[in-house]
């Protein structure tokens, strides 16, 4: 009979713990200090707000740097989100490899496009 419970526990898993949960945090972060941001500028915008008031917004280069390191934010959030997602509730692994395989390559290319929208490529 093995022991399961205190210093002779067997721990198994991924051990993503803290990180995960830590970046979880820092991202969330990141996105609501992004949202106030912009609904500040959109609550001092004088006049009825429009495509041009919403491009001018988003025109200055720091501001397009910030949307985009938003994006990565949000893709990492979603990621690990996912992720954990389809490690709990996905046991067959072939089906859980396709999974992480199409999360990952839907967000790449969320990114691209959303480079593609900032800088108009």
């Amino acid at each position: 009979m093995s022991v399961n419970y205190g210093s002779k526990r067997v721990v198994t898993g991924a051990h993503y713990g803290l990180r995960d949960w830590l970046a979880q945090r820092i991202t969330a972060a990141l996105m609501a200090l992004f949202t106030l941001i912009v609904l500040l500028q959109v609550l001092f915008t004088s006049g009825p707000i429009g495509y041009e008031s919403w491009a001018g917004i988003f025109a200055k280069q720091w501001m397009k740097a910030l949307t985009f390191a938003v994006f990565l934010a949000l893709a990492y959030h979603v990621w690990v989100g996912m992720r954990d997602i389809w490690m709990d509730y996905v046991k067959p692994a072939g089906i859980r490899l396709v999974l992480h395989v199409f999360t990952i390559v839907w967000l790449l290319a969320c990114l691209g496009w959303a480079v593609q929208v900032l800088w108009r490529l």
